[in-house]
């Protein structure tokens, strides 16, 4: 995608290593996959030649798609797919090149590769969960005791413990993490259902062959025809605006701790201003909070993109790319910043008793 933003935001407002799963080159390279088991899943249930397989297996590993013309055709076709295929038969050659692609169309091959990419994304991002955890734990560990003022409406209520704040950050993160499970079981399948749903090419072997398909690309099989039953994709926008949610409060807890008048939390480093030197800003709580309200205004769009038209949706499914990806960096760049923020704390509360309000 066209960069939106100026490259000093990079730090700030994105994430290298999810940038480098959704990118275009993951993409082309989860859609060869695709299509490299198709064949292979095709020609154990005898709908094209084995030799053909071979060839496409072969062949396939050394193809690289040109990516200018992917562009340009996409402008005209709307979606990658039919220009993708294109190059990939003229890579292949005659007489294997008719066999790719057989019985697909572009949606079973963009919505199973994102599917493919969601398997890494996630376990990024489980793996990210944890260490949030872990870094809530080791504060619960070393100020758990210490006395803090609870406040309710913004108003001074009654003296709480620090754990009694930490445990409420701990369990929104706990629970997102454990509701990935979930959001996992529900994208993480294949798509093969041909030009309109009903696999009309596979006749009675359309289940050996995306058993076999999935097994190979290491996905699950669907109870339905997923092209334009989009549910799967509400539930992951949503489980990332939980996450984004739950990193937001602690970012806002924070920078709300963090006011001069309050004083509750000290930390390590702290932005700068161009105009009052003495300022330590509180830079990464304040892009948590950002990050939580960008991906709750995106999950609407999503719900907007749930109204397929028939078998297939060119709107809806359009703006899920636009979407989505978004969504997607918001949510590695308020895990990064929420644990570099936790690390960065030495000091919460105050020991021994607080005076009543």
């Amino acid at each position: 995608m066209t960069r939106l933003l100026p490259s000093f935001l990079d730090d700030l407002l994105a994430d290298p290593d999810l940038s480098r799963l959704i990118d275009a080159d993951a993409d082309c390279t989860a859609m060869l996959s695709f299509e490299l088991a198709l064949a292979r899943a095709e020609a154990e249930a005898e709908l094209i030649p084995t030799d053909a397989a071979d060839r496409i297996a072969m062949a396939g590993a050394t193809f690289r798609p040109d990516q200018t013309q992917l562009r340009h055709a996409t402008l005209k076709d709307g979606v990658v797919g039919p220009e993708f295929v294109r190059q990939l038969r003229a890579h292949i050659g005659d007489p294997a090149a008719r066999h790719v692609h057989f019985g697909a169309t572009s949606q079973d091959v963009i919505d199973t590769a994102l599917a493919i990419r969601l398997r890494l994304i996630f376990n990024l991002f489980e793996g990210r969960l944890a260490s949030i955890v872990s870094a809530l734990d080791t504060l619960m560990t070393s100020h758990g005791a210490n006395a803090l003022m609870g406040r309710t409406r913004m108003q001074a209520a009654i003296p709480i413990t620090v754990a009694d704040r930490l445990a409420v950050w701990r369990g929104l993160v706990a629970r997102a993490l454990d509701d990935l499970q979930t959001v996992r079981q529900r994208n993480l399948i294949v798509s093969l259902a041909g030009a309109a749903g009903s696999a009309e090419k596979f006749g009675d072997r359309i289940d050996a062959v995306r058993d076999t398909l999935a097994g190979l690309l290491g996905l699950s099989v669907p109870s339905y025809v997923p092209h334009a039953a989009r549910d799967r994709i509400a539930v992951l926008g949503g489980w990332l605006g939980q996450v984004t949610g739950a990193l937001g409060k602690i970012g806002m807890d924070i920078a709300l701790m963090a006011q001069n008048e309050i004083g509750e939390i000290v930390m390590q480093g702290g932005g700068g201003s161009s105009a009052m030197a003495h300022k330590h800003n509180p830079v990464r709580a304040e892009v948590l909070v950002t990050l939580a309200r960008f991906n709750a205004v995106q999950v609407a769009g999503l719900h907007q993109a749930l109204v397929h038209e028939q078998e297939r949706s060119g709107a809806a499914w359009t703006l899920e790319w636009m979407i989505l990806p978004q969504m997607l960096n918001a949510t590695g760049t308020a895990l990064l910043h929420a644990k570099s923020l936790l690390d960065s704390i030495d000091g919460i509360g105050q020991p021994g008793p607080m005076p009543a309000a």
